[in-house]
């Protein structure tokens, strides 16, 4: 009851091709797969910002860290006051 035959998507066929007629479809196929071109190259545009900002996050990080082991100078640097 469920299924569609190939009756059924005929008739959706049909009736997509009445309602936007032949010169509007390959239009509107064509700046869908634009658009989706358009979307892809953005996203991977995203990702690869991305990156670089995450790695300079991490050396800051990684730097404060460094900086908090060694309050200290090491003692070869240290004065000795006698």
């Amino acid at each position: 009851m469920g299924e569609l035959s190939v009756w059924h998507w005929l008739i959706v066929a049909i009736a997509v091709l009445v309602l936007f007629g032949s010169k509007k479809l390959p239009d509107a196929a064509r700046s869908l797969g634009r658009s989706l071109r358009i979307f892809k190259s953005e996203v991977s545009e995203l990702n690869s910002d991305d990156e670089p900002a995450a790695r300079s996050v991490n050396a800051a990080s990684q730097t404060a860290v460094d900086s908090d082991l060694e309050p200290f100078p090491p003692p070869e640097q240290r004065v000795r006051r006698d």
